[in-house]
């Protein structure tokens, strides 16, 4: 669990994202998305991050409202 918050950190913060703003209730939100659509990802380079974005229709409320807040604008 650990490891899925520090690769979610990573993640969103190599993607442009703000990864400082960053909660522990966001990544919390995202944990349950991220073991459905995201557990092969390679770490690094945002790829974590990018294969939520691509799940954007399918995640929970909670973590999409995460990943559209990190999103780069």
């Amino acid at each position: 669990m650990r490891l899925f918050f520090g690769l979610l950190a990573i993640g969103i913060g190599l993607s442009g994202g703000m990864a400082a703003a960053q909660t522990a209730a966001e990544r919390e939100a995202c944990m349950p998305d991220y073991q459905k659509y995201c557990t092969g990802v390679a770490p690094g380079g945002g790829r974590i991050f990018e294969c939520l974005a691509k799940q954007l229709d399918q995640l929970s409320p909670a973590c999409k409202k995460v990943v559209e807040a990190h999103a780069p604008k």
